[in-house]
């Protein structure tokens, strides 16, 4: 009887060789890639800490060896480079606060390996997140759910994920926490058992996000100083670079006045960094542009409560999406309650308890006040109790 084929990415680390590991105990035939994104030895000096390493790379293969499973390496730098560093590059020029994880899933790793694996003769492409997906068999389009575990759950980096491509995908870790993966890999003898995680972007080296900017896109931070100004516009300093800020930053301000200020805004067309005290960061909604529906459009009405996550980890608040009558295809995202460190770059991602609706990246931290107060009238909306777990099974 003939398996069937998985293109499993083996990144290096723990989490993706448990599920190369899991796959081949469901019986699938696996076939190990590896993607070469970035090289690191162009910043003078190999990473052995980080994601696209060496050491990676040499972790991934022994893993596989060990498994049985057959490896390749894909070179993918240069689709790396234009697709992910890129952006980056051109998000800080802009003044926004840019999520590389999210863009490297949905437009490179899904992308291209769901390429790979048409070619390869493989139905499935699977990755170590924690999150799960559910297949429909009636023609439903698949469906985005949260990892079983909240302090690992991967959903908000997924959101950008093409349909045509979930349908294709496998999170064989999704029901699982980090120490019961860590224990199956113990158990198989895997090297990368006790492995540490990198918390950095991949291909900054030191961790200095401003410093790669500076020295591999100058063109874009090159004479980016300017005035920090308070809401009403009037100076109270000077920056060197709005690439060096982001929404809700103190660091690096400098003392403007007896009480610590805060990033509110940055105005990238006149390179000013605009402050306010830390309570006048919270927002009541903000607009969202470049939406990604993992659900039917239809579903999402401007009657419907949902709950909208700004940034990874960040505590889920009652929202409605509503389509932005003067700008078509943006949206606005109307608040239960304000929110602070809404970040315009950043990933929206849209929930219905624990399914993932779809996401889009923050255009502006303001919403219409009339539409808000609207919201806010008996009958609209509420912060929703608890998460129900719902009844799935980690594919």
């Amino acid at each position: 009887m003939t398996k069937t084929r998985v293109v499993a990415a083996m990144s290096g680390g723990v989490d993706s060789c448990v599920a190369t590991a899991l796959l081949l105990e469901q019986g699938y035939e696996v076939i190990g890639i590896t993607m070469q994104l970035w090289n690191h030895a162009g910043d003078g000096e190999e990473r052995f800490d980080s994601c696209c390493s060496l050491t990676d790379v040499h972790d991934a293969r022994m893993a596989a060896h060990r498994l049985g499973v057959p490896h390749y390496v894909v070179n993918y730098e240069n689709e790396f480079r234009k697709g992910v560093v890129d952006y980056f590059a051109s998000e800080y020029g802009a003044g926004r606060t840019p999520n590389p994880c999210v863009m490297c899933n949905s437009k490179l790793k899904f992308d291209h390996l769901v390429d790979r694996a048409r070619a390869l003769g493989a139905d499935w492409v699977a990755t170590g997140h924690y999150a799960r997906v559910v297949h429909h068999t009636d023609g439903r389009p698949s469906e985005l759910y949260t990892g079983l575990d909240p302090k690992k759950d991967q959903s908000y980096f997924l959101f950008d994920m093409q349909p045509d491509n979930l349908k294709r995908a496998l999170f064989p870790l999704g029901g699982l926490t980090k120490p019961e993966v860590r224990a199956i890999a113990a158990r198989l003898g895997l090297h990368t058992a006790e492995k540490h995680e990198s918390q950095e972007i991949c291909f900054v080296t030191g961790g200095r996000y401003s410093d790669f900017l500076e020295k591999h896109y100058p063109d874009v931070v090159r004479g980016r100083g300017g005035e920090i100004v308070d809401r009403d516009g009037l100076v109270l300093g000077h920056h060197d670079g709005i690439h060096l800020f982001t929404v809700g930053q103190r660091k690096g301000l400098g003392a403007l006045g007896p009480e610590p200020k805060y990033v509110a805004a940055i105005d990238a067309e006149h390179n000013r960094v605009v402050v306010d005290d830390l309570e006048n960061l919270k927002v009541e909604g903000f607009g969202v542009d470049l939406v990604n529906w993992l659900v039917p459009r239809e579903e999402v009405t401007a009657e419907r409560t949902l709950s909208v996550m700004v940034r990874y980890r960040a505590k889920p608040v009652a929202c409605r999406v509503v389509p932005d009558m003067d700008k078509p295809g943006r949206y606005q995202v109307l608040l239960a309650e304000k929110a602070r460190w809404v970040t315009p770059g950043q990933a929206a991602v849209f929930y219905d308890e624990e399914r993932v609706v779809g996401g889009g990246f923050i255009a502006n931290n303001t919403a219409y006040k009339a539409t808000v107060a609207a919201a806010r009238t008996p009958g609209g909306l509420s912060t929703p109790v608890g998460t129900a777990s719902a009844d799935l099974h980690a594919t």
